[in-house]
């Protein structure tokens, strides 16, 4: 089965479901197990989130995050903000 809008076979086939967390700290350094394909964030406590995403090379910010909320990116780096913050894979 195809997902509209995604192409070739490892992106037909997306996962959707979360099957590892992993609670992240501030530091730009890579998120472990995100060398092929990047991973969700989940916000404990909110506010500014600072992440490079999978495909680009400089950090973004996301403003004013809400906590308990799911960010549905694609991120290989966390860099700063919030806190309790897992990356979901």
């Amino acid at each position: 089965m195809a997902v509209n809008g995604l192409q070739g076979n490892f992106q037909a086939q997306p996962r959707v479901f979360g099957h590892s967390a992993v609670l992240l700290s501030g530091s730009a350094t890579q998120i472990a197990g995100t060398e092929e394909r990047g991973c969700c964030l989940f916000i404990g406590t909110g506010g500014d989130i600072e992440v490079i995403l999978e495909g680009n090379t400089t950090s973004v910010t996301f403003k004013n995050v809400p906590s308990g909320h799911f960010l549905p990116i694609l991120v290989t780096h966390y860099v700063q903000g919030g806190g309790d913050v897992l990356a979901i894979f």
